[in-house]
């Protein structure tokens, strides 16, 4: 796990120091050196470009893509479904609706009441999929079923919205949608991380609670495990973690799916492996995503939502065909 831990961060720190130099005014790699080392000796527009505009939108990115992969992670355990992700369960859709009340259906609404907005959604959109799917106990089908079809509700509430609201107020609420990280200031960094921490390491401790549900529920309460307990603490913490990501970024698709993948590819099904390298590489990924779209068609800005979404697309796809072909 060392190995691919520090390969993960040695890629991390090439994106890191490729987002922060790559822009519409390129900072040398000397410049930038300096900059980390001295930064009081640095040029005043280099350490505005860097500090206050390229470095935030790296934190943010970051933070978020840890977030994404990490309920990612949760939501395939509780669920015991390798194509399952938050997304399916509505919780991105209740984050969403939430933000879009208030960037469309609350006219004149400050914009800093879109992230605790988003974050409201989800946590009720988590609560109302609970209650609903509660029968003398719940199950993962009941779970998805009805976290589909919330979901569903929830973006057909969105849709509407988006139909008869402002043109002004559509167009920002879209923008955010795509899910970008351009906008990230160091108040968006600070708030995110606050939000993170502490069902971070809820999550993080429960391990071994989520290495025993993904087995089943029978083989679970054989072992002496409250299901319904955990599976709702789980659904609980993966509202808080991807709530507040959405809130922060907007819609960033296919995290949740690959990320957990590619982590237990690398170190096993294990979760006290699998979480850490999980998180490290949603990390990677939304940095990498939206590098990528600030480099491949410059200076025309694509939101890293999109570009997640054009490679998360044919991974679900492959995902879909290779557990075909094992069912068969």
């Amino acid at each position: 796990m060392t190995r691919v831990v520090t390969t993960l961060l040695g890629l991390l720190t090439i994106v890191a120091v490729a987002g922060l130099a790559w822009g519409d005014y390129p900072v040398p790699p000397g410049e930038l050196l300096a900059l980390l080392l001295r930064p009081a000796e640095a040029p005043p527009h280099v350490e505005m470009i860097v500090v206050g505009l390229r470095m935030p939108r790296l934190a943010l990115g970051i933070l978020a893509g840890a977030a994404f992969a990490v309920a990612g992670a949760i939501t395939q355990a509780i669920m015991r479904n390798p194509l399952a992700e938050p997304g399916i369960l509505g919780i991105n859709a209740g984050a969403a609706l939430g933000v879009m009340i208030v960037l469309v259906g609350l006219k004149n609404a400050p914009a800093y009441l879109a992230p605790p907005a988003g974050f409201v959604g989800s946590s009720a959109m988590a609560l109302a999929i609970y209650l609903l799917s509660w029968r003398n106990g719940t199950s993962s089908l009941r779970i998805v079923l009805i976290g589909i079809g919330l979901g569903s509700l929830a973006g057909a509430a969105t849709t509407t919205l988006t139909a008869f609201g402002a043109i002004t107020d559509v167009q920002r609420a879209l923008i955010w949608l795509t899910g970008s990280v351009y906008h990230a200031d160091w108040h968006d960094v600070r708030m995110l991380a606050l939000w993170l921490f502490p069902p971070f390491v809820l999550t993080f401790a429960s391990f071994r609670q989520l290495d025993l549900v993904r087995f089943g529920d029978t083989a679970a309460l054989g072992l002496g495990q409250r299901v319904d307990l955990v599976r709702a603490m789980m659904i609980v913490l993966c509202a808080l973690i991807s709530g507040a990501a959405v809130a922060a970024t907007g819609l960033i698709a296919f995290i949740g799916l690959v990320a957990p993948h590619l982590a237990r590819r690398l170190v096993g099904p294990m979760h006290a492996k699998v979480l850490p390298v999980c998180a490290l590489v949603g990390a990677l990924l939304v940095p990498a995503a939206d590098f990528l779209g600030r480099a491949v068609l410059a200076p025309v800005q694509v939101p890293a939502g999109i570009v997640t979404a054009l490679i998360g697309a044919p991974f679900f796809g492959f995902l879909l065909w290779r557990h075909r072909n094992a069912a068969a």
